[in-house]
């Protein structure tokens, strides 16, 4: 199935298009969702071990300042 080359149908006579707003940039978590710093995990390290239902992650600082997770 190619997405790029499906066209959207007109809207149906009469009817107009919505505009669509972009997605809002700002948190919408719930109060009860906690937020950690990534350097409260980290601390001076790059990397750490994170083991969570008897399996171990690693949260790691790449060079260009992203954290990639990986199992």
């Amino acid at each position: 199935m190619n997405f790029a080359n499906d066209a959207m149908p007109p809207p149906a006579s009469g009817a107009e298009a919505l505009p669509i707003s972009p997605a809002p940039t700002t948190s919408r978590l719930p109060p009860s969702v906690r937020r950690l710093d990534s350097r409260t995990l980290l601390g001076r390290d790059r990397e750490v071990e994170i083991e969570h239902a008897g399996q171990v992650y690693r949260l790691r600082l790449t060079a260009l300042g992203k954290l990639i997770m990986t199992k």
